[in-house]
């Protein structure tokens, strides 16, 4: 049964032609799916009982189930969803000033074998179904009803398990539905994609047409260190990286955002700064430091405050915009690079 949560506004007109019916007939459905949230077709009193039955035999309106739910002291939520197959996989709410930003997961596990993160450790089981990502946000947004009635989730980062344009498709079908003004209605420059670095995925996201966000997981500024920490230099180097940055740029007039993960003795020193610098030099992107989140699954130990400091301040003098991300959630395993599922069985 096809899941009507998975599938954008363009292609659900498409699906009530070929069912015979008139095109606003999706445009009803996102209405009783999105605003008025109905769980049930049962309850879309305004389409004919006639097509409600065909709905129910051939559609459905399933979202993840909550297997377990953890809350930090800073109020982040970490839920650990049961998907329709057994397979599990986390999703994070954080909570700032501006609003509550979900940490959505694109795959089961991830092949691109980050030395540093914890998510990737098991390798990749499958990718997400569209369905299964808009679900993270639905179950979030549940949740944030039940707690204080007018909060909803209103910031998107596709920063969890797994490297989204290794699910091209399906998440690009994602950010379509919850971008939609009759479907989320979550607005593009709230919503960002963060990559390791797929040259090809990157010149093809430039080519979609969103103002949506793009972030880099760059972690090092040499190609013999990147090759040390993260396996997909060896494929696509820096050189490539940077070209389809560049094009990027050009074609989306958006710039990106370079995540840099600062490991104590590894990467964080002023040489590496300095190397930083050169490499993104004549990009207009801005560097988002991340201190360190220590596992038990990974060696790596958390940068001083001092060396952070100093690494930003090195940035900042020398002409590049940088910001020490705020962190949330480490003391329940749901900061960055320590997402991964903890259970029996399934991932």
């Amino acid at each position: 049964m096809i899941n009507l949560y998975g599938l954008p506004l363009h292609k659900l007109e498409q699906l009530m032609l070929d069912e015979g019916q008139k095109k606003y007939r999706a445009t009803q459905l996102y209405i009783w799916l999105y605003e008025k949230r109905a769980t049930s077709f049962d309850e879309m009193s305004d389409i004919s009982i006639k097509f409600r039955e065909v709905l129910k035999e051939k559609y459905c309106l399933e979202i993840p189930k909550i297997h377990t739910k953890q809350v930090s002291s800073d109020g982040t939520i970490k839920l650990l969803l049961e998907l329709k197959d057994g397979y599990k996989v986390e999703t994070v709410l954080m909570r700032y000033s501006y609003g509550n930003a979900i940490c959505v997961s694109s795959q089961v596990g991830c092949s691109m074998g980050c030395s540093f993160c914890s998510s990737g450790l098991l390798g990749r089981q499958r990718n997400l179904t569209s369905d299964e990502l808009v679900g993270q946000v639905l179950v979030m947004n549940n949740l944030l009803r039940e707690e204080n009635k007018g909060q909803r989730v209103t910031h998107i980062v596709v920063m969890g398990t797994g490297e989204p344009f290794d699910n091209y498709d399906n998440v690009m079908d994602f950010i379509r539905v919850v971008n939609a003004q009759k479907g989320l209605a979550i607005g593009a420059r709230h919503i960002t994609v963060s990559t390791c670095g797929l040259p090809d995925g990157i010149r093809k996201y430039a080519r979609e047409g969103l103002q949506t966000n793009l972030a880099i997981s760059l972690h090092a500024p040499n190609d013999e260190l990147r090759n040390e920490l993260m396996k997909i230099n060896k494929v696509f180097n820096l050189e490539k990286l940077m070209e389809a940055i560049k094009e990027y740029e050009e074609i989306a007039n958006r710039r990106v955002t370079y995540e840099y993960l600062l490991l104590s003795g590894i990467n964080d020193t002023l040489e590496h700064a300095a190397e930083l610098t050169k490499l993104i030099k004549g990009t207009k992107g801005y560097v988002n430091l991340i201190p360190y989140n220590e596992t038990k699954l990974c060696d790596y130990k958390r940068s001083s405050g001092n060396r952070v400091h100093a690494f930003l301040d090195y940035l900042t003098n020398h002409g590049v915009t940088a910001t020490i991300r705020k962190e949330f959630g480490s003391d329940i395993d749901a900061a960055c690079g320590q997402l991964k599922a903890k259970c029996e069985g399934k991932l």
